[in-house]
């Protein structure tokens, strides 16, 4: 049966529209891809466990950032053995290990105030290279907070319109400052990545990165802190720019499942804003989801990252 013009265009039109949709789709399955996400090995289960490896490939996580260690007696990194577990189970799973935190240590002995803590960061920084990772997480929270309290234990507000800013606890950033610049040369002959967590603002630590006189030292950004803190989130993220990131912490005090409506964090102005610096790092879930959800909730927080952030 022949086709006359009007129906040939017609078809044509179709045909064309069809093909535009299903190339924007793979378009946008590509960007999603380009994506990755890892989780907090303390939201996975039990901190410094490789056995939970296969977890996290289930949960369709693609890495994990291990935990140095738990308490000073407990610092399972610094074991050859439990290093060689991680590389060799991560090869068969597919799970990158992209950064080591010295979290909860450094939360209890902090590295404003306390000496052996610099041993902490060089224990991460080793097991980082061992594992492949590009950089590491340093806590400043809790007792290594670097905001300054009064004698009631408050913090003081400098600034809160249109955003908080606080005043620093400057002996103990002068501390941080100075224990950096010992750390750093270690940090950059392994180049391995020092990544500044806290309660500050980014401009704070821009101003700390700029005392210490690297690039290895950098930002780990938490959308999720800075949202509570009070802090211009897409703002801080275009003022630090890609270099200045190692990587980027998802989570919302709202709410376990990213994008919920009850969520606080507006990770859509977040989003833009890491496609404006070209952020090519690491996105990783600091939250488990739901009790007794896990699984599907995991899940769904990293199609969500990945949907969001592509």
């Amino acid at each position: 049966m022949s086709m006359d013009r009007r129906e040939f265009i017609t078809a044509s039109s179709l045909g064309a529209a069809a093909v535009g949709v299903f190339t924007g789709a793979v378009y946008a399955s590509e960007r999603a891809d380009k994506v990755k996400v890892g989780m907090c090995d303390w939201n996975l289960g039990e901190s410094c466990n490789p056995d939970l490896i296969p977890k996290a490939k289930e949960a369709h996580l693609e890495g994990i950032q291990v935990s140095v260690g738990r308490s000073p007696s407990s610092m399972s990194l610094r074991s050859p053995d439990v290093r060689k577990k991680y590389v060799e189970m991560g090869k068969q799973y597919g799970i990158t290990f992209h950064s080591v935190a010295a979290g909860s240590i450094l939360n209890s002995i902090p590295l404003a105030s306390e000496p052996e803590s610099a041993v902490y960061v060089i224990d991460a920084i080793e097991a980082a290279a061992a594992l492949g990772a590009s950089n590491i997480l340093m806590a400043f929270f809790g007792r290594g907070d670097l905001r300054y309290q009064d004698h009631r234990g408050d913090f003081r507000l400098l600034e809160e319109k249109p955003f908080k800013i606080y005043e620093l606890d400057q002996r103990g950033v002068d501390r941080v400052v100075a224990v950096l610049k010992q750390i750093v040369p270690r940090a950059e002959a392994l180049g391995v990545a020092l990544g500044l967590e806290n309660t500050i603002t980014a401009k704070q630590n821009l101003e700390i990165i700029e005392r210490v006189g690297s690039d290895i030292v950098q930002v780990y950004y938490d959308v999720g802190n800075s949202t509570s803190n009070g802090y211009d989130v897409p703002g801080e993220i275009r003022l630090l720019g890609n270099d200045r990131i190692c990587e980027i912490h998802l989570k919302d005090s709202g709410t376990r499942v990213l994008g919920s409506p009850e969520g606080k964090v507006d990770f859509k102005a977040a989003a833009q804003a890491c496609h404006d610096i070209n952020y090519d790092k690491w996105f990783v879930l600091e939250t488990s989801g739901r009790e007794k959800r896990f699984m599907e909730d995991t899940q769904a927080n990293v199609a969500f990252a990945k949907q969001t952030f592509s």
